[in-house]
């Protein structure tokens, strides 16, 4: 059995309040906190407590932590090194949501010398995807790709992005334009984001898939020398990426972000009404032939509750529920593959990503997809 823990999550957005929600459900005494009062008086009658706490403060925060056992940071990527700096000053654990790869290196540094577990790029992609790839990549003798594609989309697309802002838009922008890691011919390398695009047909849907950083968590380190070629990317409806290389490169908004969340903002609005979609495949050598296997997972979002909110919530709390099991290191830095894709589906919150399942195998996925590329 657990033991109640005190938990603070900040950041009181899309995520923030679904991951409260879920550890409150489990039993933990939790306080959602964020710097707006109008965030906070949204959570009125919720099983957690809330508070205002401006996470750029650290002296507040530093105050605040002092007396938690874990804190989940659902804040913009920017924020996550001054309070996983904080958490590791106050002894509390850390989760993050992270896909920003210069915070996560900060993160793994300072996890050198920490004596509390640092756990960054929780929840899909990274998070969900990685402990997907990692038992993709167990299942050969020998691994020749490992492919991974993501997509949290707007199950009716209306503007001419078809797309919909359905988690930070802060994130969004940071992996349209920072440099993407692959493992290329056995070597890793960078490839520009928006980039090599395929086009992806899952179930009659038409998709197309490009270079987006930070999917990729660890991986490419995990698996070095044990895999020849490896890519994550994200899957949109057709002819998004052209857009955004038009708005980031062309109208240089890379450089003016501000402007590209008011565009964002005002063009993609938030909905309910989206779909998760999941595909990972991979061909290596299984006693001495080659072979290839596919997983396909698909969560549509309902009134109440997102489908990228429940990925990603389901995959930060899970991760928590490992590690208060002892299934995780205890301390420093840990990578979400340390966790074995079985120990993570039998996790309570890690259930609720395996009734969408299509023609499970033992390990509960292993539904089939094509993919080729566009050139």
């Amino acid at each position: 059995m657990t033991i109640r823990q005190r938990i603070a999550v900040l950041g009181a957005g899309q995520i923030g309040a679904i991951v409260a929600g879920m550890l409150a459900e489990q039993g933990h005494d939790v306080t959602l906190a964020d710097a707006a009062q109008t965030r906070l008086a949204q959570m009125a009658g919720r099983r957690f407590a809330t508070e205002a706490v401006d996470a750029a403060d650290l002296a507040a925060l530093r105050a605040f932590l002092k007396d938690r056992d874990i804190v989940v940071s659902a804040c913009p990527y920017f924020l996550n090194k001054g309070i996983a700096t904080v958490a590791a000053e106050t002894g509390t654990h850390y989760f993050d949501l992270t896909e920003d790869v210069a915070t996560t290196a900060y993160i793994k540094e300072l996890g050198e010398t920490a004596d509390v577990a640092l756990v960054p790029q929780c929840g899909l992609a990274p998070g969900f995807i990685c402990i997907l790839g990692a038992d993709m990549a167990a299942r050969f003798d020998s691994v020749r790709t490992i492919k991974m594609r993501v997509g949290a989309l707007p199950l009716y697309p209306t503007n001419a992005l078809r797309y919909n802002v359905t988690w930070s838009v802060d994130g969004l922008i940071n992996e349209y334009c920072n440099p993407c890691e692959i493992v290329f011919d056995g070597q890793p390398t960078l490839v520009p984001a928006l980039e090599g695009i395929e086009s992806v047909m899952i179930d009659g849907v038409a998709y197309e898939a490009f270079n987006t950083s930070g999917g990729l968590g660890t991986l490419t380190e995990t698996l070095a020398g044990k895999v020849r070629n490896m890519s994550y990317k994200t899957l949109r409806y057709p002819g998004h990426a052209e857009i955004m290389k038009l708005l980031l490169r062309d109208l240089d908004l890379a450089d003016d972000r501000e402007t590209m969340r008011r565009i964002l903002g005002h063009s993609a609005p938030f909905t309910h009404k989206d779909v998760v979609v999941i595909f990972v495949t991979g061909v290596g050598e299984r006693k001495g032939r080659l072979e290839e296997e596919s997983i396909v997972l698909r969560y549509d979002g309902s009134e109440t509750l997102g489908a990228i909110q429940l990925t990603t919530a389901a995959g930060c709390v899970a991760m928590i529920e490992l590690f208060l099991g002892g299934t995780l290191p205890q301390k420093g830095f840990v990578r979400q593959e340390d966790a074995a894709l079985a120990d993570f589906l039998a996790t309570r919150a890690g259930a609720r990503l395996t009734g969408e399942a299509r023609g499970a195998d033992a390990s509960g996925l292993r539904p089939a997809v094509t993919l080729r590329d566009a050139a």
